[in-house]
């Protein structure tokens, strides 16, 4: 199975000033809480987290094995940047990091 992306995460200092320029550009969002703001697009999930850490938006791949493709990844060179952790009953969250930096999130079970 070949992973699939279907979030895009946006670390956020002030949620209230993001999310007012966010709705503007999408909508009124479907989940609206003080730990998570979350935009359906089409399918596409946009969410505003102020918890995140700065440096840009992660883009999530959904996974089959969270656990397996993590290490495949550590082991081909990637980093750990976000360790492996609950947001949902089915969903488990990472993020690592290619050589460069870039943040690769994964999101599975």
């Amino acid at each position: 199975m070949s992973p699939t992306i279907r979030s895009l995460v946006i670390p956020v200092s002030d949620l209230d000033a993001a999310k007012a320029v966010y709705s503007v550009l999408l909508g009124a969002p479907h989940t609206d809480g003080p730990y998570y703001v979350g935009y359906n697009i089409n399918g596409f999930e946009v969410a505003l987290n102020p918890a995140g850490e700065g440096g840009g938006p992660v883009a999530f791949a959904d996974v089959e094995d969270l656990d397996l493709t993590r290490e495949s990844l550590l082991s081909a060179g990637a980093t750990e940047r976000d360790a492996p952790r609950q947001v949902a009953p089915e969903a488990r969250v990472c993020v690592l990091a290619d050589a460069d930096g870039n943040p690769i999130g994964l999101r599975g079970k």
